[in-house]
């Protein structure tokens, strides 16, 4: 299958980034079983090398762990899925109001925008 990758960014970040997004989504849930790396990296189209090193990454920011000899799977530590959750959020939002401030409009304009768009 393969995925188109955005050329100003590593691949490996872009692949931690979509299984956060998958996480956070629950479309992987708490629990779920990660497919090995040879068959992820042929899903997504990258080197084996790159999944193991999404891998890694993930469990170092204890968001995935691995079990010898099982896989890998998705933390059930929902403590560490709120602040993946949280973290998230917050980034969206400050880069949301860093791209409007840059067009030069008012924090008041961004907030009534805002409230506008949610009703």
């Amino acid at each position: 299958m393969g995925l188109d990758f955005e050329k100003d960014k590593p691949i490996y970040q872009q692949l931690i980034d979509r299984l956060s997004g998958d996480i956070i989504r629950r479309v992987r849930k708490p629990g779920d079983k990660l497919p090995s790396v040879r068959e992820y990296a042929i899903d997504v189209g990258v080197n084996a090398n790159t999944v193991q090193r999404v891998y890694k990454e993930m469990e170092s920011m204890e968001l995935i762990e691995t079990r010898r000899g099982q896989g890998s799977f998705i933390t059930e530590n929902e403590e560490r899925l709120q602040l993946l959750r949280d973290s998230k959020k917050e980034d969206l939002v400050k880069s949301f109001i860093a791209n409007v401030e840059a067009y030069g409009f008012s924090k008041d304009e961004i907030v009534e925008l805002v409230r506008r768009e949610i009703k």
